[in-house]
Formats: C-alpha cells, structure tokens, sequence
C-alpha cells in the first residue's frame, strides 16, 4: 500500500476516474443522495490517495487551501471503498490528510464539515464542534475546527 498526494494538475485522468467513482459510490449510491459532487473546489485541492499493492483505491480525501471552502484550509470528501472498511483505513486516512495538510499550510487551523453522526470519529483527531447542526443535501452536517496547536 502507499499514499499518493497530488495536485489537480498531476493527477492522470485514470487517476482521477477513481477518485470520482469513489466519491459517487459512496457518497451518491451508498448514501443514496442525489448532488453535484463535481463541485469546483477540486482544481483547487490536492487529492490524498492510499491505493493497495494492485493499484485499487482504498481511501481518498480532498485537502482544501484556505479561503476556497472556508477560511482555514478544510479535509473533505473523507471516505473508505467498501473493500476497505473495518480495517483501520479511515483513521490511517485522517492521520495522513492532517500531517499533509500541515505540511501544505503550516501553523493554520483546520476547519471541516462533518456528517454529524462521525462528531466522535473526528474528535478522536482533535476536531471540536464549532456550529450547530445544519443540513447539506439531506444529511445532517457540522462545522469542526482542530485549532492550530501553535
């Protein structure tokens, strides 16, 4: 396995076909929610991979530069494929996409919006609710900051 972080620009366009069928299995099929995933923010965005041994996509997420989402640079799009879940990848993920981000944007907090039900998945990372509960797409979301620890 091995994680690979690319700008928009870098990606292939095979690359970037897995990306986008990952994000619509799971965020449109699985989750059964009709939207724009294609949403403008991703030429901006780098794009965290972690592919196994064969090449298959196992987890994914978008690290967002300040002032394109929110002022703080943002992790979004967080997921694991199906073949990838129950195995520790999303908290591996969230550990990559925070040392990443630090590492693109040094000394800045970092602010994202959360499916509600995953407040205490985030927490775990040092993320804390910064807003009430609000709706996107039919799914109740919340805004999360982890505080620059500078």
């Amino acid at each position: 396995m091995h994680w690979q972080c690319s700008s928009f620009s870098e990606l292939t366009p095979k690359a970037l076909y897995e990306i986008l069928k990952a994000r619509a299995e799971v965020f449109v099929v699985e989750q059964q929610c009709a939207y724009l995933d294609m949403d403008g923010i991703d030429e901006h965005s780098h794009h965290l991979v972690l592919q196994s041994e064969h090449g298959e996509l196992l987890a994914y997420s978008r690290l967002v530069p300040p002032n394109v989402k929110f002022q703080e640079p943002s992790i979004g799009r967080v997921l694991t494929t199906q073949v990838a879940r129950g195995k520790g990848f999303g908290r591996r993920l969230m550990q990559e996409s925070i040392l990443r981000i630090t590492v693109l944007y040094p000394n800045a907090s970092i602010r994202i919006g959360a499916q509600a039900y995953l407040e205490k998945f985030y927490n775990d990372f040092g993320f804390v609710r910064v807003s009430d509960n609000y709706d996107e797409d039919g799914i109740p979301h919340l805004e999360m900051l982890r505080a620059n620890k500078h």
